[in-house]
């Protein structure tokens, strides 16, 4: 998409605001991410916190009736969560359907035993503590890309890096993609270029970052960017459903991930939680539904990748020095 393509949607309310004199600003075409995936598009979809086989098959069918396209599942409890049988039917239902499956990787500070996590200042947060947590998350990560997973969720610098590492040294599949988490995603541009320098193959931004902090963040690096266009309540709770066409076309190549607001945190996930986790994951699919309508309405809903494509492109690194 050039620049003058992307700046053709009709904005929300763009022609009853105009007939009233309260029209805004045209868009500035020096604002437009100058990105987009490899293979073509500017956009692709996420359904997250896709808990096992059984609420996959949730997404899938409620999926197929709203005819939601869906580019990539993603899991947040963790690969350790889910057994052998159920990773592999999570792999060859994903598989069927050409969707990137991403499975969580691993031991996080928020379910180890420090205290830090739970004071005030969020001391350590969701990394991982200690060499045995990462150990944890790249035990994790041969499991799971053994199993055929081809996308792992990371939410510690160390851990991604060391999977980046293991990547390239043929401990992990090559064509593994990394995933960083929301959790801990970058807040500005510099942050964003060391993610992708560390090996990130997309990063997960805060869904509270403005339009011109996407832009900004564009002018330095073509990672390919996360955002929850509806963030769960432990993330801001935002929704931002208005804004898809614009945050495609500051943020491209943007995944726009379909999350859920005022619903119960269920990680990690059991069959205790299983209800819960079913109507949830419905619900993700149908506001995904909702974002695509709105962009449809607005005249943006073309140039989505195709359905299938996976891969990020070519990516700055650190070197990996031997």
């Amino acid at each position: 998409m050039t620049d003058a393509s992307a700046t053709a949607a009709r904005r929300p309310g763009e022609q009853a605001l105009t007939a009233l004199g309260l029209s805004a600003p045209a868009p500035d075409p020096a604002d437009a991410s100058p990105h987009s995936f490899p293979g073509g598009g500017r956009w692709r979809t996420e359904i997250p916190s896709c808990e096992g086989p059984e609420a996959l098959a949730v997404v899938l069918k409620e999926a197929s009736r709203l005819d939601v396209p869906i580019h990539r599942i993603s899991q947040g409890s963790g690969v350790w969560m889910l057994t052998d049988a159920e990773i592999t039917e999570m792999v060859e239902s994903t598989g069927e359907r050409d969707i990137e499956l991403c499975l969580f990787t691993g031991p996080r500070g928020t379910w180890d035993i420090g205290g830090s996590t739970r004071t005030d200042s969020r001391g350590g947060g969701l990394r991982a503590r200690g060499h045995d947590a990462v150990a944890g998350c790249v035990e994790d990560a041969v499991r799971a890309t053994e199993l055929g997973v081809k996308c792992l969720l990371v939410a510690d610098e160390g851990v991604l890096w060391t999977l980046h590492r293991a990547r390239a040294a043929g401990i992990i599949p090559a064509d593994t993609t990394l995933k960083v988490s929301a959790l801990i995603g970058p807040v500005n541009p510099a942050a964003y270029a060391v993610y992708e320098r560390l090996g990130a193959d997309s990063v997960n931004v805060p869904s509270d970052l403005t339009l011109d902090h996407l832009t900004e963040i564009r002018r330095v690096s073509g990672a390919p960017m996360d955002m929850y266009i509806e963030a769960p309540d432990d993330l801001g709770g935002y929704v931002r459903m208005y804004e898809v066409a614009e945050l495609i076309r500051r943020g491209a190549p943007l995944y726009l991930k379909f999350g859920l607001s005022k619903a119960p945190g269920i990680y990690p996930y059991g069959h205790h939680m299983r209800e819960l986790t079913l109507a949830t994951a419905k619900e993700r699919v149908r506001r995904g539904r909702l974002a695509l309508d709105l962009l449809a309405r607005h005249g943006a809903d073309g140039d989505m990748a195709p359905l299938g494509s996976r891969l990020p492109g070519d990516l700055q690194r650190f070197e990996i020095s031997s």
